[in-house]
């Protein structure tokens, strides 16, 4: 049931308040994000009220130029703001120099155990390195802290569930979410000893609830910016749905200022899925938001069919824009009166409709050109 007005919802710090606000019977709900510290990945802002921040992660060899500026390339087509690559080797140091004159997307070098490829990533352009306090030594992490300084540039804090301190893990008996937030403020405690603020953090697991009560437990202790992300999620069914339960409701609850889906395989995949959940919650729109029925005995059409040629037809569209496909006329115009445009079936025919109101009656083997071309008239 909504109700009209503002309800206070949680109040878990004196700078993290959220609301929610019920728009009439329509029941929209805003979400007041968590103020954080603003930080910038190269000319992206990070925090401090920016929108939320859809990152990927290159599958390719770092080291093969072409192979990873192409994948690059398609990322930041897809809706892709922040790239984070692997830097395993020297030989990766110096081809991430060249990968980043060829691209406008900001990179994020992505180190573990050797402290001098942090120091070489930021001498050859990364506008941010990762590093997991589980694998590097605190000498080291001064030398990369004193460098990312002089750089001006942005180190994240990357604490995961596999890769935890020994103490930690000896402490809370395992890899729980209290686990992760120890290991995380221990780093944040370290750097800003050493004088460095210019943080993200991220605290992830392949556990959803886990992950959830890291960040909850994380975003009432720091004020900087997050990355959310479950890992090791899996294929892309799966780890849309993990991550759509566990990114979904810490950004309701207003936590997180950038994410990733993270899919095994090709990561253009993960950037429609990142875009859909931040739909889901009006935090950003991009591309078109395909609504269609479920299909039953009244359906006369074929509507997946039809689905699936609008989506090919619609692949790559920026603009957002509210598309309706229903397969009679009871979940025509009427249920689906907020779409921008739509088709509502019946037999061998149906009607092209914008926002709820009926503009002509078309053939079936027409649905598809005349939906495209209404919607290239908008």
């Amino acid at each position: 049931m909504c109700f009209p007005g503002y309800a206070i919802v949680g109040i878990l710090h004196p700078w993290y308040i959220f609301t929610r606000k019920s728009n009439n019977a329509n029941c929209k709900m805003n979400v007041k994000r968590r103020f954080t510290k603003p930080v910038h990945v190269g000319a992206v802002q990070v925090g401090g009220g920016a929108p939320v921040i859809v990152q990927s992660m290159t599958s390719t060899d770092t080291r093969n130029v072409g192979a990873t500026v192409e994948q690059i390339s398609r990322l930041e087509e897809a809706g892709c703001e922040i790239v984070r690559l692997a830097v395993p080797d020297k030989k990766a140091v110096e081809a991430l120099g060249q990968i980043k004159k060829a691209v406008g997307v900001p990179l994020i070098a992505d180190i573990h155990f050797d402290y001098r490829l942090a120091l070489g990533a930021l001498e050859n352009g990364a506008d941010a390195i990762r590093i997991n306090p589980g694998n590097m030594a605190a000498e080291n992490l001064q030398s990369v802290i004193a460098r990312a300084r002089e750089m001006r540039s942005v180190i994240r804090i990357g604490v995961n569930s596999g890769s935890l301190e020994k103490d930690v893990l000896a402490k809370h008996g395992g890899r729980t979410a209290d686990a992760l937030v120890e290991s995380a403020l221990r780093t944040v405690a370290f750097f800003e000893d050493n004088g460095f603020d210019a943080l993200k953090l991220s605290l992830k697991s392949s556990d959803v609830m886990t992950t959830i009560e890291a960040y909850r437990g994380i975003a009432v202790k720091t004020q900087y910016p997050l990355h959310l992300g479950i890992t090791e999620a899996g294929g892309l069914l799966r780890a849309a749905v993990k991550s759509s339960v566990g990114l979904g409701i810490l950004l309701y609850e207003g936590i997180g200022d950038t994410i990733r889906v993270s899919v095994t395989g090709d990561p253009i995949r993960e950037i429609p899925v990142a875009y859909g959940i931040l739909g889901a919650l009006g935090l950003r729109r991009r591309g078109p938001d395909i609504i269609s029925c479920p299909t039953c005995g009244r359906c006369e059409i074929d509507l997946l069919s039809l689905l699936e040629e609008v989506e090919r037809r619609t692949e790559g569209m920026k603009r957002y824009m509210k598309i309706a496909l229903m397969g009679c006329i009871v979940n025509g115009p009427g249920e689906a009166a907020e779409a921008d445009i739509g088709i509502a079936g019946g037999k061998g025919a149906g009607v092209l409709f914008k926002k709820g109101k009926i503009i002509r009656k078309i053939k079936e083997e027409r649905f598809v050109e005349e939906l495209m071309e209404e919607l290239g008239r908008m």
